[in-house]
């Protein structure tokens, strides 16, 4: 199969939320929720997407001709390049009953272990969830990075403490789900996280701690005061706070504020090796990209997931090439017109 011949055959078992769309923009599934659309007037995905398409390269091919390496090192683990699949949970509510999480996350994680990457899996209410991903975690030797929401202090360290069996090489949070209404109405509480929980949570997880959605350089100090050793930048696809800013319109001051001190990743609207490459540039040391890979698996299975790697790397490496770029380690701001 090609790329498009997967993306055709996702729009035959995808939906009725999700469309598919040649191009992954938000302009379709805009407000639809639950599906992939974003809350209030569902600009946030739609701005996350367009802001790095704003962006453009400077194109530079007066250098050595040496051949590109798209690869890295993130959490201890070589990576062919610095792109993960980022955690999705309720497949089959958002995106179609052709899988529910538990399936979804046996094709997924494996897939991207094979291609060279790392898959975040998802959380959700069914603990199964969270059991199923460790599971098949450990059967990847810990190639992933389970994905905890930001459940009370008992039920984090719960899950916690179910993850850890499989050696993760690392271990998320989505502090940005706090504004999921599930989570809103438990008892007792959930959602919000002190820099005190947080450094609590970050020493139950005795590995690479990873906090998602943060969208402001006061968030990431306060991540790193908390002991994450990586954060995302992340508006959670714009689902959970309406007219946020676009994660590329944040990730500079962030990378300028914490970069060097921990790992810094973002995701939203990321969708093309180019898109990548500007990540990159603007400060990021890797990217997480979620619904291309939920079209993927849907519509091919492992081989969709294989395709798209494949098209990223290649994307990435031909956008390294014409900007002067050998190594991930070369690309600087400077690569960005404007800038």
């Amino acid at each position: 199969m090609t790329y498009q011949e997967v993306l055709a055959a996702s729009r035959t078992c995808m939906g009725p939320y999700c469309k598919s769309c040649p191009v992954c923009n938000g302009l379709a599934c805009k407000n639809t929720m639950p599906g992939p659309g974003a809350k209030g007037l569902g600009t946030g995905a739609i701005r996350n997407y367009q802001k790095w398409q704003e962006l453009c390269v400077n194109m530079d091919t007066i250098c050595e001709n040496a051949p590109v390496d798209t690869s890295c090192e993130l959490f201890g683990r070589r990576l062919v390049l610095p792109v993960f699949a980022a955690p999705v949970g309720a497949v089959t509510m958002h995106y179609g009953d052709k899988y529910n999480d538990l399936e979804y996350n046996e094709i997924l994680v494996p897939a991207c272990a094979e291609a060279g990457i790392a898959a975040f899996t998802g959380d959700g209410q069914n603990h199964d969830v969270m059991r199923s991903a460790a599971e098949v975690l450990a059967k990847c030797g810990g190639c992933g990075v389970p994905t905890v929401k930001p459940w009370n202090m008992e039920l984090v360290k719960e899950k916690l403490e179910l993850v850890k069996a499989a050696n993760p090489i690392a271990v998320a949070m989505d502090i940005d789900a706090a504004g999921l209404p599930f989570l809103q109405k438990m008892e007792p509480p959930a959602g919000r996280k002190t820099v005190e929980e947080l450094r609590q949570i970050a020493a139950w997880a005795e590995r690479p701690f990873i906090l998602k959605g943060i969208m402001t350089v006061a968030g990431a100090k306060k991540a790193l005061e908390a002991g994450a050793s990586a954060i995302v930048v992340s508006n959670h696809g714009g689902r959970v706070l309406d007219q946020c800013p676009a994660t590329a319109e944040v990730l500079p001051a962030i990378a300028d504020a914490v970069g060097g001190k921990m790992t810094v990743l973002v995701d939203g609207g990321i969708r093309s090796g180019m898109d990548v490459f500007k990540a990159l540039a603007l400060g990021a040391d890797g990217v997480l990209i979620c619904r291309p890979f939920v079209n993927m698996v849907y519509g091919g299975g492992a081989e969709g997931v294989r395709l798209y790697v494949e098209k990223l790397r290649s994307e990435l490496a031909d956008t390294m090439s014409m900007c002067g770029a050998r190594t991930l380690a070369d690309i600087s701001r400077s690569m960005l017109f404007g800038y």
